[in-house]
């Protein structure tokens, strides 16, 4: 749940400096719940999903993995707008994916890590669930996640940066 609550500061502190739009807000929202549920259950044991469609193992933190890159996609795409860091919506999609990947990746590092330090095989980890493609499964839902959000909302929040950032009318982005 850190990183939900390392948001949560994160935001206040930024509230008056940097408002995001309405739809990141609710987006960030969602995605802080999803990471809450998983750290009061643990991810292997939300009791919504053991059994879910036939399956062997518990898939929450398939969810979590999806949404690890479908919010950050739209954070890092807010930013790159706002602070005009790169102009042109094909570098930039490429740039918000690969920190989208970027962070998955060092998600994935921190699992190994906690296994390791913990004493336990990578699958024993109750992250891995014996699953022994969880790693690149991880990844692979978040790049899912990153192009969903970018493909689905991107015009939605084109038009609220533009009610939170006037100064972006007329501009190339």
């Amino acid at each position: 749940m850190l990183p939900a609550l390392v948001a949560a500061v994160l935001l206040v502190v930024t509230y008056r400096s940097f408002h995001l739009t309405t739809l990141l807000y609710g987006l960030i929202l969602v995605h802080c719940i999803i990471l809450m549920v998983g750290g009061h259950y643990t991810y292997a044991e939300v009791p919504l999903f053991d059994g879910l469609w036939g399956a062997e193992r518990n898939n929450y933190d398939k969810v979590g993995h999806f949404f690890q890159g479908f919010v950050p996609a739209l954070v890092a795409r807010e930013v790159l707008i706002r602070k005009r860091v790169v102009n042109g919506s094909g570098w930039r999609s490429f740039i918000i994916i690969a920190i989208c990947l970027g962070c998955s990746a060092f998600y994935e590092l921190i699992e190994w890590w906690v296994a390791l330090v913990s004493g336990e095989d990578a699958e024993a980890f109750p992250g891995t669930q014996g699953y022994i493609w969880d790693t690149q499964s991880d990844m692979g839902l978040a790049l899912l996640g990153a192009c969903v959000s970018l493909l689905l909302l991107s015009a939605i929040h084109n038009w609220q940066l533009l009610k939170v950032d006037p100064s972006l009318a007329g501009g190339r982005w």
